[in-house]
């Protein structure tokens, strides 16, 4: 179960796909860009990348499950010359809502250095609204130490060269690897900063976990597992696995126990929704907010003893979550008929 597919549609579908924003993703040829696409959008395992064919063309991907989650995926080939003359780029770049630039960590890094400082000097000068995220990608094979030292170096010389070139950009960087959760950590991070919606959803995050005694909590996106929110607390990985690891728990029961015969589907609905409690005294909470989206939180079990008030409670979130999409949806609808 994945994302639509790599075909190419026509008409009016088509148009109403090149307006949503896309996510470029570059780099050299082998860094690993189609591998990362294949496993967060398209339940690849990690293992089966190995046999992807290099990428020779540009691959699109719609994007389209979640009401919050709505973007196109453009997979580069690292030996296409994005730009060249015959290449219209100033027009792609339009409506570009972020570029991420894949590092192979375990590589000589010079060589991708530079095509990065080209990538954001010459796209800065076209759209300087642009978000650039850098991967420093396949960390798996590498120390913690190492990853370190890596991470530093590059954002220390892409820092530096930026700045010798009077351009004001901060690109983000982020140490990922398919082999685990750092790479749906930082997608959702990426697709966080196109979401108008995320500071609504954040303070209504933070006033549900509060009046809830909650730990952590995170509102997450079924199919990719990417979290389109979460509250203003740290996030910590292992807790982000965790809740990760549910959804997986919860969806292949339900695949199993929620499915009619000859039924096809996740087997997630509204009746979606799960308690586990863990040996070392906390609970993994999950309750249904539409067809495509999850609120997975974790908390003590001291304080799940009021577990009347935490369902409660997220009822009234549900309904505050419901309302901004209704108020997106009828943004959005008004766009078109000024447009029209």
């Amino acid at each position: 179960m994945g994302y639509g597919d790599e075909a190419q549609v026509d008409g009016e579908q088509s148009s109403q796909i090149e307006n949503k924003p896309k996510i470029f993703l570059m780099g050299l040829k082998r860094s690993g860009k189609s591998s990362i696409q294949k496993v967060v959008f398209h339940k690849m395992l990690p293992n089966e990348t190995l046999f992807l064919e290099t990428t020779n063309k540009v691959v699109k991907n719609d994007i389209s499950n979640s009401s919050f989650v709505q973007f196109q995926i453009w997979d580069f080939p690292g030996q296409l010359d994005f730009f060249d003359p015959s290449f219209d780029y100033e027009h792609i770049l339009n409506n570009c809502g972020a570029i991420v630039f894949v590092i192979d960590a375990q590589d000589e890094i010079g060589e991708a250095l530079q095509k990065l400082h080209q990538t954001i000097s010459k796209v800065y000068q076209v759209n300087p609204n642009i978000h650039f995220e850098v991967f420093i990608h396949k960390s798996d094979g590498l120390s913690d130490d190492h990853k370190i030292d890596r991470q530093r170096d590059i954002q220390q010389k892409t820092t530096e060269d930026l700045m010798d070139a009077n351009i004001n950009v901060h690109p983000s960087f982020y140490v990922t690897s398919i082999y685990d959760h750092s790479i749906f950590e930082a997608f959702s991070k990426v697709i966080q900063k196109l979401i108008p919606q995320l500071p609504t959803l954040e303070n209504l995050l933070d006033v549900f976990i509060s009046r809830s005694r909650i730990e952590k909590a995170f509102l997450v996106d079924v199919v990719s597992k990417i979290y389109v929110a979460t509250d203003n607390s740290p996030v910590d990985m292992q807790t982000y696995e965790l809740c990760s690891d549910m959804i997986d728990v919860v969806i292949d029961v339900s695949c199993i126990y929620g499915l009619k015969e000859e039924e096809e589907g996740l087997g997630y609905d509204q009746e979606s929704h799960s308690v586990i409690k863990l040996n070392n005294g906390m609970v993994l909470y999950l309750r249904e907010v539409n067809k495509y989206l999850a609120l997975v939180c974790l908390l003590r079990e001291t304080n799940f003893d009021k577990h009347g008030l935490i369902d409660y409670n997220f009822i009234c979130f549900k309904k505050a979550i419901e309302e901004v999409f209704a108020r997106k949806t009828a943004s959005r609808k008004k766009g078109k008929k000024i447009t029209n």
